[in-house]
Formats: C-alpha cells, sequence, structure tokens
C-alpha cells in the first residue's frame, strides 16, 4: 500500500512494511506527469527511473539512509540524464555527471524524479518567469508559488517527492515554503557544494532543501553536506553553537513594530503576532530590534553592484542572444553591465559597515524571527507589476546571504483565505542544526498538516546533532560574574550565561591579595570545604585560548566538581598564591561577600 505521506519517516516504515520502490515510483511518475501547476520542465524516462527503483527493490531498506526517497532538482542544478536550462531553452546544456550534492543524496539511496522549473537563471522570488509556464501554487493557482526555487516546492507540497533541492541567493529556498506549507532551509553559504550549479551571484548563492519537516530538513542536511575542494566558496563547518532543547531559555529577537511591513495585507500582521507568542511558549523572550540595517542591506542586494554578478554569470549567453531571456529577467541582467569596480567597493563598505551593526544583534538576542514574505500575491498581480512586488517579496530575505546567516522558513499558520503564511528563523552561520532543532519543535507545537496533503505531522525523532557544537564550558565565581568587571571578557567574546550554580562542598574560598580587580581563589580540600556560589557561561571554542591565556596567577583553569557531582571547566587557585588572602568561605559566594564588606 502506498503511503499517505512522503515525509520519511512515514516512507521509512511503508518500505519496511513491504513497500517497492518499484510501485512507488510507477505512481509517482505518473502523479509529475500529469501536474498542471507547471512544476516541472523534464522527468527521467519512465524505463530509467523505475531500473533505478528494481535495483532496490531486492535491498534491505535499512541498508542505505535514503532508501527509495524520491526528490526533485531544481533546473539550475545538473542531473545527469537530462538537459540542465536554468529555465530558459537556448541556454540547455547536457551535464556530464552530476551536480555535486546530488551525487551525495543519490549515493545515500534517493532517486530523483525529473527537474523542477524556477524563475529564469533563478532571478526572482515569484514563481512567473518561466518560459515554461508560471507555477502555480499548491493551495490556490491563481497565487503564486513563490521562487526562484517554485517547481521544487510544489513538487513537495504536492506528495509527488519527499524533498527537493532549490537555490537561494535572496529568499528562492525561503517564500516558496511560506507559500507552499512546507520547511525550507537556507544553509550556511558554504556547507553544501556549488559544484554543477549554475551560479546567480555566486558570491552569494547556496543549495537549498525544502522538505515537509524539519527532521527531515536536518537529516538530508547532514548528508548532503561537505567540504569540497574543487569549489572556491566551499567552507567546512564549525561548531554550531548553542541549541534550543526544550526547557532552556533562549532570547529572540523581532523587527520594531514600525518596521514590520506587510505591505497592506489584512491577516498576516496578526498571524505574526501569533507566531512570536508561540514561541515565547516554546521558551524564548521577545526582544525587539531596529531592523534598519538588515532592511539597508536587503536594498544593496538589486540597489547595488550585486546584479553585475547575475550579468556575470550568463554574460556570453545573453549578450549573444538577448532574445532568449524572458523580458524582465533580461532587463535586470543587462543592469549588471552598468555598475563600475568603483561603485562595487563602495557597497562592499557599506555592506562590511551594515555587517557590523547587524551582527550587534548576536549580543541581545540568540535568533531572530521575522514573516518570511509580507503578503502572497496572486500570479495576475505580479506579471502587471513584476518588479515592484518581487522586491516586496524579498523584504525579510535579500539580506541574509549578504550578512551570511543561516536561516529556516517553517509553517505558521493558515490564513482565513487558506493560504499558507510561514516566518522565519534565523542565526549567524553554522547555526542551521540548532535552528532546525527549534524548528521541529515549532512545527509539533503548530500542528499545521504537511503540504497540500492534509496529512498530520508524524511523530518524528529530530536526528543526533552530528558534530562537535563548537563551544565550552566555563565555571566562573568571582570579578567574571554577569555584571561584575571582568565579565566583558566573556560577552565579548560570544560568551553567554547558561545556568547558576553551587560547587561541590569541597572548596575554600578566599579573597586574594592586590587588586583592582578584586579576585577570589578556589582551592579544593580534604576537609572544611563549603558550597561556593557560580555561574556556568558558555563561549565559542575559538576564542577559549584568548580567555585562557588573560588569566594571571595564581589562578587558572581546571576542572570543578559541582553539586550535582558533574565536573566543568572553571577557575581553580594555586594554594601557593593565597599568601595575604582573607578567607571568605563563610560567605558561599563572591556577591555575598561584596555585599558585606564595609
Amino acid at each position: 500500500m502506498l503511503p499517505n505521506s512522503l515525509d520519511l519517516a512515514t516512507l521509512a516504515a511503508a518500505y519496511r512494511a513491504g513497500l517497492k520502490p518499484s510501485a512507488l515510483f510507477a505512481h509517482l511518475h505518473a502523479q509529475a506527469a500529469a501536474d498542471t501547476h507547471h512544476a516541472w520542465i523534464s522527468l527521467l524516462p519512465e524505463a530509467e527511473l523505475l531500473a533505478r527503483a528494481h535495483a532496490l527493490d531486492g535491498q534491505d531498506p535499512a541498508s542505505l539512509p535514503l532508501y527509495g526517497v524520491p526528490f526533485a532538482v531544481k533546473d539550475n542544478i545538473d542531473l545527469a540524464g537530462l538537459p540542465t536550462t536554468a529555465g530558459c531553452p537556448g541556454f540547455a546544456y547536457a551535464p556530464q555527471a552530476d551536480a555535486a550534492v546530488v551525487a551525495r543524496l543519490i549515493a545515500a539511496g534517493a532517486i530523483p524524479l525529473g527537474k523542477t522549473n524556477l524563475d529564469q537563471f533563478a532571478t526572482g522570488l515569484n514563481g512567473t518567469r518561466s518560459p515554461y509556464g508560471a507555477c502555480r501554487n499548491a493551495f490556490q493557482p491563481d497565487y503564486i508559488s513563490g521562487g526562484s526555487s517554485s517547481g521544487s516546492a510544489v513538487a513537495v507540497a504536492a506528495g509527488q517527492v519527499s524533498f527537493a533541492l532549490g537555490t537561494d541567493t535572496a529568499g528562492s529556498g525561503r517564500v516558496p515554503a511560506a507559500f507552499n506549507n512546507l520547511v525550507g532551509l537556507k544553509p550556511s553559504c558554504g556547507l553544501l557544494s556549488s559544484m554543477g550549479v549554475v551560479p546567480a551571484c555566486r558570491s552569494l548563492d547556496t543549495v537549498s532543501i525544502f522538505a515537509l519537516t524539519a527532521a527531515d530538513a536536518a537529516t538530508l542536511f547532514g548528508i548532503a553536506r561537505g567540504f569540497d575542494e574543487t569549489d572556491a566558496y566551499s567552507r567546512p563547518a564549525e561548531g554550531h553553537g548553542r541549541r534550543f532543547p526544550a526547557g532552556q531559555p533562549f532570547r529572540f529577537g523581532v523587527p520594531r513594530a514600525d518596521q514590520l511591513a506587510f505591505f497592506g495585507d489584512a491577516h498576516n500582521a496578526g498571524l505574526f503576532a501569533a507566531a512570536a507568542a508561540r514561541l515565547q511558549g516554546l521558551g524564548g523572550t521577545p526582544v525587539e530590534l531596529d531592523f534598519e540595517p538588515f532592511l539597508e542591506t536587503a536594498r544593496l542586494l538589486y540597489g547595488g553592484p550585486w546584479v553585475a554578478e547575475r550579468y556575470h554569470a550568463i554574460r556570453d549567453f545573453i549578450e549573444r542572444q538577448p532574445e532568449s531571456v524572458f523580458p524582465v529577467t533580461r532587463a535586470i541582467t543587462l543592469s549588471g553591465a552598468k555598475p563600475s569596480a568603483v561603485d562595487a567597493f563602495d557597497a562592499h563598505y557599506r555592506l562590511r559597515a551594515l555587517k557590523r551593526r547587524c551582527d550587534a544583534a548576536w549580543h541581545e538576542v540568540d535568533l531572530i524571527l521575522t514573516p518570511t514574505a509580507g503578503y502572497h500575491p496572486t500570479i495576475a498581480a505580479v506579471e502587471s507589476e513584476p518588479i515592484r512586488i518581487n522586491t516586496e517579496l524579498g523584504h525579510y530575505t535579500n539580506f541574509m546571504n549578504l550578512l551570511d546567516y543561516a536561516a529556516v522558513a517553517v509553517p505558521a499558520a493558515f490564513r482565513p483565505d487558506d493560504l499558507p503564511f510561514g516566518v522565519t528563523l534565523f542565526a549567524p552561520a553554522h547555526q542551521d542544526l540548532p535552528l532546525l532543532e527549534l524548528a521541529a519543535r515549532w512545527q509539533a507545537d503548530t500542528g499545521l498538516p504537511l503540504g497540500a496533503t492534509g496529512q498530520p505531522l508524524p511523530e518524528q525523532a529530530f536526528p543526533a546533532v552530528a558534530g562537535a557544537d563548537g563551544m565550552v564550558q566555563v565555571a566562573v565565581c568571582g570579578a567574571h560574574l554577569s555584571g561584575l568587571p571582568l565579565n566583558g571578557q566573556l560577552t565579548q567574546r560570544g560568551g553567554r550565561l547558561l545556568r547558576s550554580v553551587r560547587s561541590a562542598p569541597e572548596y575554600r574560598f578566599y579573597a586574594l591579595a592586590g587588586g583592582p580587580p578584586q579576585r577570589p581563589g578556589m582551592v579544593r580540600v580534604a576537609e572544611g570545604g563549603a558550597r561556593i556560589e557560580m555561574e556556568i557561561w558558555e563561549l565559542p571554542a575559538r576564542h577559549f585560548g584568548s580567555f585562557v591565556a588573560a588569566i594571571p596567577a595564581p589562578l587558572g583553569i581546571g576542572k570543578v566538581k559541582l553539586e550535582d557531582g558533574s565536573q566543568v571547566c572553571g577557575f581553580i587557585c594555586e594554594s601557593g598564591g593565597l599568601a595575604g588572602a582573607e578567607d571568605i568561605t563563610g560567605y558561599g559566594g563572591w556577591r555575598a561577600w561584596l555585599g558585606r564588606r564595609p
């Protein structure tokens, strides 16, 4: 029996129960061939597709992590056996090999169904700029699908594939997710190889993932990512930093109320307020931010010289065959020939200044919540005013890759007109997995169905977060406590307070001679010790060395035993450095002693 949903957990259960990949793919090929949403540009021939599926029929479903999982590939990403058109028939070429990210997924057992429609040359956020037809929304066909990864999103929402690859330069992996009730992962730039991908803005592009669940997106991201030395923009994943498990509080930013834009929509402002309240319910504390630096950054993408990268990507082709390029796309792309080198440097200087201002938010919050798009226009509206509406669709998305952030678009609600409404969670680069973990909790809390099929979210375990988190926990007991003189040595290195604790009752506590600032010393003893008040902070491992190097003798970092029996890195003191020190053990902590001194 065919599964009622193609999410990874449901599909794996169906295979374990006896479903054969060949039976599933025969059904999916017929379904995709009959699609009326203009989601597909080309499908693998049925005989070839079924041959790939039959090759898995006799294998153990547990033998491959993506055993028999159907997926779609945006048609600016190479899939051997089908032409890559980038949404332009005159540009089409026959790739000899799969794109690097496609090859990784196929090696894991996934089977591609075909190539999906897109805004031509990935230039647009709406899905209408294609000679293969304007891609229609999976819920209401008169409305846009979002773009440029339009067909990829619709194919997933319609239940024709389990996941799809898109690309994201300005929001193309997030806006279609929001408009089709999907999870859209815009990974940190460079973590998924771009080899075999037709560039839009090569310095900003990333392959993106559309999935039915955040847990699925995390699994797929773990398989697809990896450093590619042949890709000049590839980079290894760094420690992902703090996570957002249940029970752990966090702070999230929201744009100042007067900086939220819904472009006349009557429903989305209230739905966004409800989304912020939902995030509070998951443990978050909202913090209003001045969003103007982010919005100014967004305006740089099309109002600055980065459009020259779009021209550079297809310069030879558009100069030879301008008539082959969609009119709106042609006008945008040819405008990229105008900026000068001086314009480019001016814009880069401005971007650096804006990034400094935007990054300051990470001293106040752990992530930021925004609408994914302010409103959801019809196809007719976009075709009548393509530039203005497309610009408005990028209001909350265009800045993301310029600032080098990670983002996840998640379903939030359904509007009174039955269209989906989505929001985006974003954080600094390399925070992809923590964001997905929070998105999984979010998605379970909403109770929304998956895609456009109406199936409920299944019980899914979030996959183990692979790799070290890149953070070090350190226990502080004196001048590094929050609000005290040396606390800035932690916060300036990206440190954050996790919790207040007490040591095991095995320490004597001293106020050391010297200063300012005055410093305490904890010395472990065999008897006569007491519990000492402490704080646990975490800071990025890359900054831990400089933190330790600044600690003067007789202090150092060692293992401190806590009241619950666990051990953590923390301040310790050499017993030989206690000359002239005052024994303040009886106070139980540094703050108590400071408060009782004459």
